[in-house]
């Protein structure tokens, strides 16, 4: 079966490894364009585009998905699907009607539509997750569904590990469904959640919530994206480690508002960080950082 494949991010590199391995082997890679990144703002390719290049697939990196000459390369491919994984621009008509589509979604659908479904798993404090191969439609994620797994989520599950293991879950289901081409139910809209994408706020550790809540937040955002705290000066610590303060170290049963210290030790709240990042800074445990620094904690 000739497959073209639309995917950008890391979890989409996975699966299309998966898929270059079976007899489905795209003949096509599309994806996003390259980017500006990083602090020099130096434009880089997606990890798609990457992985298409290193795998001798032909890539196509179009600004528009839906400009005609981009239908028409994908027609030319002679597609008898396509293959969407983490592509990250909607995908419309006239494609929805000119090919069966699948889309490998890492959620337990209708659990977690939308952008963001292995981050806000994590910070829901869901036992499990899962992946889903769906029939991709007009909706946010609400085509039907053909297979679905499930994967716990561990305590200790950060974005990295529990992606990790759902990247080969839905490598595997994809091409079992492709190879199997079992029924595709519709869903259900019990239980509908969507995961919007991730924003500054996100990010932003707020102390007037639960530490065991902040702490799902530092793990779901781990390492691609980071959470942070703010500091006195208006500045952002990033952190990338925490762990609920353990007893007797938060200030008793109402720990003190807002970033602080006691001792060697960083809190924010009753959450005690353990690896930060200063402005401009480079990674370190907190109590380096917290050498020699002021009272205020500023940046």
């Amino acid at each position: 079966m000739r497959t073209v494949y639309l995917g950008t991010s890391a979890f989409a590199v996975a699966i299309l490894e998966r898929l270059a391995g079976s007899p489905y082997r795209p003949v096509l890679v599309v994806t996003r364009p390259d980017r500006p990144k990083g602090r020099g703002r130096r434009l880089l390719p997606p990890p798609a585009a990457e992985a298409a290049r290193a795998l001798g697939i032909d890539l196509l990196q179009p600004d528009a998905l839906h400009a005609p000459e981009t239908l028409s390369a994908i027609a030319t491919a002679e597609p008898a699907a396509l293959i969407v994984c983490a592509f990250g621009a909607l995908v419309k008509e006239p494609l929805l009607s000119d090919y069966e589509i699948l889309n490998v979604h890492p959620s337990l659908l209708p659990r977690w539509r939308g952008a963001a479904p292995i981050e806000r798993a994590v910070m829901a404090g869901d036992a499990e997750t899962g992946v889903a191969i769906m029939r991709l439609t007009a909706g946010l994620d609400s085509g039907p569904v053909a297979l679905q797994e499930r994967e716990p989520i561990l305590p200790d599950d950060d974005f990295a590990t529990l992606s990790a293991r759902l990247e080969r879950l839905g490598g595997d289901l994809l091409v079992r469904a492709l190879d199997e081409r079992p029924v595709f139910v519709e869903q259900s809209e019990e239980g509908l959640t969507y995961a919007e994408k991730i924003t500054a706020a996100d990010r932003t550790l707020d102390p007037s919530r639960a530490a065991v809540e902040l702490e799902r937040v530092v793990r779901a955002l781990r390492p691609h994206i980071g959470a942070r705290a703010a500091l006195a000066d208006g500045q952002f610590l990033g952190v990338w480690a925490a762990r609920v303060a353990p007893e007797g170290v938060a200030g008793g049963d109402v720990p003190p508002p807002g970033l602080h210290r006691e001792g060697d030790r960083l809190l924010l709240g009753g959450l005690e960080l353990t690896e930060v990042q200063p402005p401009g800074g480079r990674r370190m445990a907190a109590a380096e950082w917290l050498r020699g620094r002021p009272a205020g904690l500023g940046g």
